[in-house]
């Protein structure tokens, strides 16, 4: 991911759970907020045990984060991105997890070209 980093500290996902905006879809939940980091993303991740075993959560993170990559070009910098995996997105084909990823990118103005803050 060429301008993205991990979010890995919990306060940082406990701020943008409380005074982010958030998009809800069928398979995923994708909250943001502008950081302070300048010219880069943060991107973390969520899948809950509710999912299932480690096998199926760690194959739902791989699928956000690829269809994460191949948005990544269009979006606009300087954002802390959260994304909650939901019931239905471990049996979800990839095409409809991405493109309904991409509609809640453009719901929240996220991609170049869309809505402004």
């Amino acid at each position: 991911m060429i301008k993205t980093q991990s979010l890995n500290e919990n306060h940082r996902f406990r701020a943008l759970y409380a005074r982010g905006k958030s998009r809800a879809g069928r398979y995923i939940v994708v909250y943001c907020m502008k950081n302070r980091a300048g010219q880069i993303n943060r991107l973390g991740l969520t899948v809950s045990k509710k999912l299932g075993k480690a096998v199926t959560r760690n194959l739902v993170r791989r699928r956000l984060r690829e269809a994460y990559r191949l948005h990544e070009p269009g979006l606009k910098t300087g954002y802390d991105i959260v994304m909650v995996a939901r019931k239905g997105s471990e049996s979800a084909p990839f095409a409809a997890v991405s493109e309904e990823m991409g509609l809640i990118f453009s719901r929240l103005g996220l991609t170049l070209g869309g809505r402004d803050d």
